[in-house]
């Protein structure tokens, strides 16, 4: 049965979850923080973040990637559809170390794809039934619950779970562009000694918000397999 405290408070909720949304909410303050402080710094070869995108295609002999600029702040990213990597106001033409990362960052993504990196493919590839899934989840759930139907339940609980593999997939997926910009970034001297250490900083802020997404998506999961897997147990 649902665990609820008094005044029908959700306790799973509040024990689970709340931990990690405060996680979810710090991760995206430092990652705002720390591209704001980078940001400030301009680096030595005065290289613009669609250059640094550029120059990273162009360390992995990628060809025929559009580099787009897109209006907006952190809302970089590269689209498969259209093979382009959009780059923000705030990095596009920007010189300074925070953008550099960023867009070195978009760029792994389309050097990925390129070389068939498999678990973006298969993230890419899960997006469609991830969403169908989202969506059905809670209508399932309380028919479960309206019909007594376990298999429902157990359906809805299958469903809701999607979520949280696609969050699965995201962050090794994540990590590994990173790790692909920063090497472009030190092999080709994009950045200089000193200024390398930033780039990283902000790339490392930026993947602690997969970790929260993931660690949020968890903590629900765990709260719906506890009140729902329960209810189905009871029947």
């Amino acid at each position: 049965m649902p665990y609820f405290g008094y005044y029908g408070i959700d306790m799973y909720y509040i024990v689970l979850v709340v931990p990690c949304l405060f996680l979810a909410f710090w991760a995206q303050g430092k990652v705002k923080s720390t591209f704001n402080r980078y940001a400030q710094v301009m680096n030595r070869r005065g290289l613009t973040g669609a250059q640094a995108a550029e120059a990273v295609l162009r360390q992995n002999g990628v060809t025929g990637v559009r580099i787009e600029w897109v209006a907006g702040k952190l809302n970089d990213h590269f689209d498969p559809r259209t093979n382009t990597i959009r780059l923000s106001n705030a990095v596009y033409s920007s010189t300074s170390v925070a953008s550099i990362g960023v867009a070195a960052h978009e760029a792994g993504h389309a050097v990925q794809y390129a070389q068939g990196y498999f678990p973006i493919k298969l993230r890419a590839a899960i997006i469609p039934v991830t969403q169908i899934g989202s969506s059905a989840a809670l209508p399932l759930l309380v028919l479960g619950l309206v019909l007594n139907s376990g298999m429902l339940l157990d359906i809805g609980i299958l469903a809701f779970s999607l979520s949280t593999v696609f969050q699965l997939i995201t962050l090794p997926v994540e990590v590994n562009a990173s790790n692909r910009a920063l090497t472009a970034i030190e092999q080709g001297g994009l950045l200089t000694d000193e200024e390398y250490p930033m780039a990283k900083k902000t790339l490392t802020a930026a993947a602690m918000t997969y970790v929260a997404a993931l660690a949020v998506s968890l903590a629900q999961l765990l709260r719906v397999l506890l009140i729902f897997g329960g209810r189905n147990r009871d029947d």
